[in-house]
Parts: structure tokens; sequence; C-alpha cells
């Protein structure tokens, strides 16, 4: 950081690096996760890096580890990634980025890209948080998947340490910090509860991708009351 920086850049920077740092390690176990599933690891980098979504590889991967179907897999990790979309609307209401930088702006924008940007109050901090924490993450979280994938490459059977557990211990290490308030924990009960009660009858990946439903049909109306609600003058 240069001596002319603004405190306010310097504690965006700080912010960024902090949030980068802290979630780019989790692609250790993304890239572990993904080989014991059964990718290779040029197939784990690859889902890496164009799906880009800790939320929605993680679900994948528990899907697939699990003996769900492709379609599955891909169903539920699709829907997860639903919740980028309106993500994409409020940030880019803040960013005004240039028609040639939308798609590397869309590609970036994740829960803590998003998290960093909207929480600043001056235009030019949104967009040093937002790029910043982005970049960060994608070039970490990438970093540490290929990491994890030859690790777990190394070690043969997952089952023997465990990683064919470490799915939903993962996703639910993502989910954590973002369950404050009552309607973000109500929508992870009714996930639980619907994931629980359709395990022993349904095929495997169905009940993650019925929670998944579920969790969109009662979350998404509520974000976006939200939304309006901050928007409104």
């Amino acid at each position: 950081m240069t001596p002319d920086r603004s405190p306010e850049d310097r504690a965006v920077i700080k912010k960024s690096l902090g949030v980068a740092v802290a979630t780019g390690l989790y692609g250790v176990t993304a890239g572990a996760l993904a080989v014991a599933a059964g990718l290779s690891v040029l197939q784990a980098m690859a889902l890496s890096l164009l799906l880009f979504s800790g939320g929605s590889q993680f679900a994948f991967f528990g899907v697939i580890g699990a003996g769900g179907s492709p379609v599955a897999a891909v169903a539920s990790s699709t829907l997860l990634g639903v919740r980028n979309g309106f993500y994409g609307l409020q940030v880019s209401q803040l960013l005004d980025v240039h028609r040639w930088a939308r798609p590397l702006a869309a590609h970036l924008t994740i829960d803590e890209s998003t998290a960093v940007a909207v929480t600043q109050v001056n235009p030019r901090q949104q967009r040093i948080g937002f790029w910043l924490t982005g970049f960060g993450i994608f070039v970490l979280w990438n970093l540490t998947t290929f990491l994890g994938a030859v690790a777990g490459e190394a070690l043969g059977d997952p089952r023997t340490y465990g990683l064919d557990a470490a799915a939903a211990a993962a996703f639910v290490g993502l989910l954590w910090p973002r369950l404050r308030g009552r309607d973000p924990l109500a929508v992870a009960a009714l996930a639980v509860i619907i994931t629980v009660a359709t395990a022993p009858f349904v095929p495997a990946g169905v009940p993650v991708l019925a929670a998944v439903l579920a969790a969109l049909a009662v979350g998404l109306p509520r974000r976006r009351t939200a939304h309006q609600e901050v928007a409104a003058p």
C-alpha cells in the first residue's frame, strides 16, 4: 500500500485481503473433495475456474460423492448459483462497469465480493472492495483447489481419512457466517428438515435438490423485498 492512499482505501484493502485469504483457503477442501467424488485434477480445476462458486461446487461434490446422478448434481449446483444473478443486479448499480468488463465482473460476483462492495459508502471504495476481493479469492481459491486435488489424488481412498463426509462440513463452514437473523436461520432449518425427511425415500442427490428448491422458493422473495426496501428513497 502506498502512503498516498486514504484511510478509507487502506481499510477496504485490508478488509478485502482478509476476506480473500479466509475464503480462498477453503479451496484445499474443494480440491480434495473433487478427487474424492471421482474427478481428476484437470476436471477439478476446470470446474473451479469456470464455475467459481464455493457453495455450488460443494453441492456438486456432495451429490456425486453420495452416488447421485450428474443431472441432480448439476441441477443442485446451478440452483445454488442463481443467487449470484441477484447479486449482479445489485453490484451493477454500484460499479458502473464498462461493457467489455461485464463478463469478468459477472464471473467475480460472489457472496464475498458483493458483501465487501455493498458495505462501502464511497463509489471508489465499492469498486476497490469488489475487484480486490473477487480477484483475491479467484486466485487463492484456484491455487488451493489445485493443491487440494493433487493431495487428494495422492492420498488414495478418501474414506480412509473421512474425506467422503467432508463436503457437508465444508458447506456448513461457508454457510455459517451468513446465518445471521431469523430469516436465514429459518430457510436453513427448512432445508435441513427437507433433506433429512426425504433422504430415506428418494435417490441420492434428490434430497439436496429438493432442499435447494425449497430454500430458493422461500428465500428469494424475501431477498427481493429486502433489496427493494434498501433501494427505496
